[in-house]
């Protein structure tokens, strides 16, 4: 029964984004509402699924790379419904692929249990990680934004006032929308970090600077904190800026992940 929540789930996520892809190449002036209803009724049976999950195995969906990565798509399907509500519900045309690749990912694998022993466990084991979770939702928002802003500003560049300028909100709701994703984030994951880091030094004494999941932590909060540090440099074009800093912090990220899970990981719990 889990697993054929999720997969519904997955199905009108698809739905969304292949609506959102139709009434592109279509040329409309702007992303139609019909993607809102099925992102909503696609949360819906996610939540749904998520519950289900908890019930069934008596543990929260937040240790083991499925579970993790299905509970990361709800938090990124979160944000991105609050938007499909405004201006930016475009944005949905980046973001609902990612949604769908890391649920379809999950499925694949298996969205169970891991089975493996943690050290940190408990009520605040739950905040530290939904809390990470929620900064790198919202990092994802911020590169979906950037990248769109990016977009619409070499439109408004080569003056091609076509399909794409139709299609994607103006420069200011996307680095709006890129900013408040970024406000929402960086307080998350710091509180994250200290969560995990106050646990490490209380119970084992130490940091724990070689494990994997700080490393990754460490290069996700740095990369927030030069993303912030682009916005107050007060430099010309510093919104261009932004976007494009939005950018390349969501890859460095997701290359830096890649590169602990597959190298440094050497098989401990890394989400």
């Amino acid at each position: 029964m889990v697993t054929i929540l999720f997969a519904i789930a997955l199905v009108l996520y698809l739905g969304a984004s292949g609506t959102l892809a139709v009434s592109f190449a279509d040329g409309r002036g702007s992303a139609p509402r019909a993607p809102a209803a099925l992102i909503g009724f696609g949360m819906a049976i996610h939540a749904a699924a998520l519950i289900a999950y908890t019930a069934r195995y008596a543990e929260l969906p937040l240790v083991g790379l499925a579970p993790s990565l299905s509970t990361l798509a709800f938090l990124i399907t979160a944000f991105l419904f609050v938007t499909s509500l405004t201006e930016t519900r475009p944005v949905g045309i980046v973001l609902v692929p990612l949604i769908s690749i890391l649920l379809a990912v999950a499925l694949i694998i298996g969205i169970a249990p891991s089975g493996e022993p943690i050290a940190f466990g408990g009520i605040w084991f739950s905040f530290h990680v939904l809390l990470a979770f929620i900064g790198y939702a919202a990092l994802s928002v911020a590169f979906a934004a950037g990248l769109l802003y990016l977009l619409q500003f070499r439109e408004l560049k080569d003056k091609r006032l076509g399909r794409i300028f139709q299609f994607l909100p103006s420069l200011p709701a996307l680095d709006s929308l890129g900013r408040r994703a970024l406000v929402v984030g960086f307080p998350a994951l710091t509180i994250a970090l200290g969560l995990g880091w106050a646990w490490t030094v209380r119970f084992r004494g130490t940091l724990a600077p070689t494990n994997p999941q700080v490393i990754w932590g460490v290069i996700t909060w740095l990369t927030f904190a030069a993303l912030f540090a682009v916005r107050l440099t007060g430099a010309r074009n510093v919104q261009r800026r932004a976007a494009l800093a939005n950018v390349v912090g969501f890859l460095i990220v997701l290359v830096s992940y890649l590169a602990l899970r597959l190298f440094a990981a050497g098989g401990q719990v890394f989400l």
